[in-house]
């Protein structure tokens, strides 16, 4: 099995699920539908876990950004706020108001959490150049030759997160490539987070017919959230 993709239908009139459609893609291009029934009382607040926590994180007092951690922790935080508010904003404007139903099943957990992970990476990529080439320009803070060094012990610290091993060698790998071309002096201003907004079109779990109709909105969708993260370690910058 390749990929997984999901549409479902819902009764507005009624507190249950009618039923909800899942459409799997295999190897073969055969699909298959299964079909069931949940209550909301059948739904529990575990399942929830997944999409609460960043918005928890992301209400946090926020510190001012003044040594090296402290600027890791910001990235870190910040890329996985991002990553999973636009993924599952995506998920539930597409599925509608009984998106939840997405925790019931593995499967589609699986399809979720590979996404998320996957445009996390990228994401982590994008903020650890902006923050770098920014405070490169604007203060006396430069840190651009230590950006692989920040970048990998971020990744290491997602380990303890069960973020998979492939994606993070990948993402280590892709980070070099990039680095390698990076002009830091322009990096900032030029459309710095346009690779994880196209991340997030890329990975999530939406079929393709539906997802090429949404692209323009998926892409925004990040690249405002992004915008807020921008205005936002400008003001908390402190060296």
């Amino acid at each position: 099995m390749e990929n997984t993709y999901f549409v479902v239908q819902c009764n507005p009139k009624k507190d249950t699920y009618d039923y909800a459609f899942f459409e799997i893609k295999c190897k073969n291009d055969s699909k298959m539908a299964i079909k069931y029934k949940i209550r909301l009382r059948d739904l529990k607040v575990e399942y929830l876990k997944e999409y609460i926590a960043p918005i928890f994180n992301f209400l946090k007092p926020k510190k001012k950004i003044s040594n090296i951690s402290e600027l890791k922790n910001f990235i870190q935080r910040k890329s996985a706020w991002v990553s999973q508010e636009t993924l599952y904003g995506y998920l539930k404007t597409r599925m509608g108001a009984k998106y939840i139903l997405m925790f019931e099943d593995k499967i589609f957990l699986g399809s979720i959490n590979k996404a998320k992970w996957n445009i996390f990476a990228v994401a982590l990529q994008d903020l650890t150049f902006y923050c770098l080439s920014y405070l490169k320009n604007n203060s006396n803070f430069d840190q651009t030759l230590d950006a692989k060094d920040i970048h990998e012990e971020i990744l290491n610290e997602e380990i303890k997160n069960e973020m998979p091993n492939d994606i993070i060698e990948s993402s280590k790998k892709q980070f070099n490539e990039r680095l390698e071309k990076i002009d830091w002096q322009k990096y900032y201003l030029n459309l710095p987070f346009n690779e994880s907004a196209l991340a997030l079109y890329k990975w999530s779990p939406i079929a393709e017919e539906l997802k090429s109709l949404d692209k323009k909105i998926v892409l925004n969708s990040m690249i405002l959230k992004w915008d807020n993260i921008k205005k936002e370690f400008i003001n908390l910058i402190n060296f």
